[in-house]
């Protein structure tokens, strides 16, 4: 775990030169602002249509841009924790790091994984504050919906998270991993229509026939292995 908190460490210093941290922080605010202008033009229907839970509607309305939002960042963010090493070729020089390989790749998707939590926590914040801004009632904000609604799409999105770090750690060209996102951004649109089992409907938490434990479930199954298989090849490749 010292050479994780290492590398961990070290991945977060190289950030501090990219924009990573302000995407991080555009994706929910966009999330938002497009809710907030969605009820500015449609102001007295959506109050009308969800009168006897406007909390409920909010949180549904973010919701729908949430998930999209979500599968979109991580695949940028995922190509620009990589496109350091890509860009300068220097990977080299961070596997020189006195740590292992696995170690530098578990801190990849550390990193990503904390900086998508980062999101997902200014997600909920900017929801109640946009309840708040439109006349919702503050109290009766229902803080376990609004927490399911940011949290629980990342954890049955792991799989992607996985993916997404592997393809773009292992890709110097950062063309493919990006259209994988895009693809998979898509998808995830229209997964309505796929069945339960397809990762792709997984984001959207407790709209299929799946209860929300066995979603949650086969997110983080599927994403350990797909993070033990891309660990194993990450150790294998030679780094040039």
């Amino acid at each position: 775990m010292t050479g994780i908190g290492r590398a961990l460490r070290a991945e977060l210093g190289k950030q501090r030169r990219t924009f990573v941290w302000g995407l991080v922080a555009l994706g929910p605010f966009g999330v938002v602002a497009l809710q907030a202008a969605n009820y500015a033009v449609r102001y007295d229907y959506l109050m009308n249509y969800y009168a006897d839970d406007l909390w409920g509607g909010l949180v549904d309305n973010v919701k729908w841009l949430a998930v999209p939002a979500l599968m979109a960042g991580l695949a940028i963010v995922a190509s620009m924790l990589a496109g350091y090493e890509h860009a300068t070729n220097a990977w080299k020089q961070t596997l020189a790091l006195p740590v292992s390989k696995f170690a530098v790749y578990a801190a990849k998707t550390a990193a990503l994984t904390m900086q998508l939590l980062v999101s997902c926590t200014l997600l909920a914040v900017g929801t109640v504050i946009l309840g708040w801004a439109l006349g919702h009632p503050l109290p009766d904000a229902p803080l376990a919906d609004i927490l399911a609604m940011s949290y629980l799409p990342l954890i049955a999105a792991l799989p992607f998270v996985a993916l997404q770090t592997w393809l773009s750690t292992v890709l110097h060209n950062q063309a493919i991993p990006l259209t994988v996102g895009i693809l998979g951004t898509v998808l995830a649109l229209y997964s309505f229509g796929f069945a339960d089992w397809v990762p792709y409907k997984w984001p959207y938490v407790g709209e299929g026939q799946w209860p929300v434990p066995r979603t949650l479930a086969a997110g983080a199954a599927a994403g350990l292995a797909l993070f033990a298989l891309g660990a194993a090849h990450f150790g294998r490749r030679d780094v040039r």
